[in-house]
């Protein structure tokens, strides 16, 4: 198993919230903009109720017990998002069979992160595959409500897309999401000690 553990990193938010950065200045730059507003939608709205279960359980405890299911998968969700639009993305311009092919990858890098945080012990088997179908509903939403009209995105994009990319990534280097998320479940249930993930 340590073999695959670097391919946790995957699903790390270090990686998907500057990617999903990436790929919505993408968009933008390539004045997409129907794909990037419900990119930019259902990728914030997922990340933030993936973080919203994690504070519910830290403050107030709960889950579902018999399954082992505490709070959503971060890093499933991550995974399962980021990688199918930017497969999708990259196909884009190419032939259909390209870009479903470039789709499955990427929903299959999500399902193997998925399995590796489960085998891992990081995750119970229903916390990665509620992250994995989350994350999998924000890409395929995001195409399906926003790709209409989008046969290709120009390369010109690329490089405002470094540069958000860049930019959030230096930003995660500050931002202690597990820690936040605690306080956040501090202040909100007036408890002075979380429930462990």
């Amino acid at each position: 198993m340590s073999e695959l553990t670097f391919l946790l990193h995957l699903g790390d938010p270090r990686v998907t919230m500057p990617l999903g950065a990436a790929l919505l200045a993408w968009m933008l730059a390539a004045r997409a903009w129907r794909l990037a507003l419900w990119w930019g939608l259902l990728l914030g709205a997922g990340l933030g109720l993936v973080a919203v279960s994690k504070i519910v359980f830290l403050g107030w405890g709960g889950g579902v017990p018999l399954l082992g299911y505490k709070a959503l998968s971060g890093h499933a969700a991550g995974a399962s998002a980021v990688f199918p639009m930017l497969f999708w993305m990259l196909a884009l311009g190419r032939a259909d069979g390209w870009r479903e092919r470039a789709l499955r990858l990427g929903l299959g890098v999500g399902a193997l992160t998925g399995a590796l945080l489960v085998a891992d012990h990081q995750h119970s088997v229903a916390e990665a595959l509620a992250g994995c179908l989350l994350g999998a509903a924000i890409s395929l939403g995001s195409i399906r409500l926003g790709a209409a009209g989008v046969s290709a995105l120009s390369l010109k994009g690329l490089l405002p897309a470094t540069g958000a990319l860049l930019a959030a990534a230096w930003l995660m280097k500050w931002a202690h999401l597990g820690y936040w998320m605690i306080r956040a479940a501090r202040l909100l249930s007036g408890n002075t000690q979380v429930y462990p993930l």
